[in-house]
């Protein structure tokens, strides 16, 4: 039987009091005579209802444009702050009576930064200098970067097999731990005439340097990775039947890789602020040997203009590092 008032073959429009009621039921929805009805309701008539819908298709959106908005206000407080201590630091050198040599003007500063990068004519004879101490500052850089590049790379991996073995094995972790605890206390200036003394005074004594000061770190950074994987991720995926080498790849790898990355970031500050005492003998080129020899005569423009780039340099290695970390552990980032 159809409905009344309905050809046979076509669809009751869901809108109709007829098509939503049973045979002599009412036309407000309610039930009558035994036979059941059915109310309609349109999201239309929700309060809220579109909003709602609304708000759960743009609010990834809405947060996106919320990050980039609070990323752009960053910019003027950074340049902002910049400006402030650049201000502060020429106002101290101009006014606060000092001597040049004890702290000299931004101005100053920056002309060593360019003039190291140039090619001058000499008093006195007629070939140009170039640099300082036969180098430019961007090849003294260049040295140090490259001698951080070897012993920070096997510092890592020299870190992260042993931090795994330590998170791997209670009896390794108790009878290495205290030495990597011992080794990771000490300071570069310690042993640097050791190293010289087994080494030589050639690059090798200092990348030996940068290696012993990164890979404590990233060894104890690797073991709290490791033994910060709960146990129950461990035996629900091996439950469902995952081979040893699935689960380190989809379980104990992701939920140490951060800590991991941690540990590397922790470590280039590290190997950054023992390039100093690593090129203090023999260190040119090399930035960290230009600013202690510019120190020792008195060049104070110059060492301040060679602590500026090796921070910027640190600065840049650590964004790439989080950079890394934001593609490979996004998980971390956003908890």
């Amino acid at each position: 039987m159809t409905p009344s008032g309905a050809s046979p073959g076509s669809v009751p429009d869901a809108r109709s009091p007829d098509s939503v009621s049973g045979g002599g039921g009412s036309s407000d929805g309610t039930a009558s005579g035994g036979s059941a009805s059915v109310s309609v309701v349109s999201v239309d008539s929700v309060p809220g209802g579109p909003a709602l819908g609304g708000a759960g298709e743009g609010g990834h959106g809405g947060v996106s444009r919320l990050l980039a908005g609070l990323r752009r206000r960053r910019i003027p407080l950074h340049l902002g702050t910049l400006a402030g201590v650049i201000a502060v630091w020429w106002a101290v050198a101009r006014f606060g009576g000092l001597d040049p040599v004890v702290l000299p003007g931004p101005g100053e500063v920056a002309d060593r930064l360019v003039t190291t990068n140039l090619c001058q004519s000499a008093s006195g004879s007629g070939r140009p200098e170039c640099g300082v101490q036969g180098y430019f500052l961007w090849q003294h850089l260049l040295a140090t970067i490259q001698r951080i590049a070897v012993g920070l790379g096997a510092g890592t991996v020299v870190g992260v097999l042993l931090g795994w073995l330590l998170g791997s094995s209670r009896g390794v972790r108790s009878v290495v731990e205290p030495y990597l605890s011992f080794l990771r206390a000490l300071p570069p200036l310690g042993y640097i005439g050791l190293l010289i003394v087994w080494f030589g005074i050639g690059d090798q004594s200092k990348v030996v340097l940068l290696f012993l000061a990164a890979f404590p770190t990233v060894a104890v950074s690797t073991l709290v990775g490791v033994t910060g994987v709960r146990r129950d991720w461990i035996l629900a995926t091996e439950s469902l039947g995952a081979s040893r080498v699935q689960v380190f790849r989809t379980v104990l790898l992701p939920g140490a890789l951060p800590d991991i990355i941690n540990g590397v970031r922790l470590a280039s500050g590290l190997c950054w602020s023992a390039i100093v005492a690593a090129e203090m003998n023999d260190g040119i080129p090399g930035i960290g040997g230009l600013a202690y020899i510019s120190g020792t005569q008195l060049d104070t423009s110059l060492a301040i203009a060679c602590i500026i780039v090796i921070g910027i340099a640190a600065l840049l290695l650590d964004q790439l590092l989080l950079w890394v970390e934001r593609t490979y552990a996004p998980w971390r980032t956003k908890q």
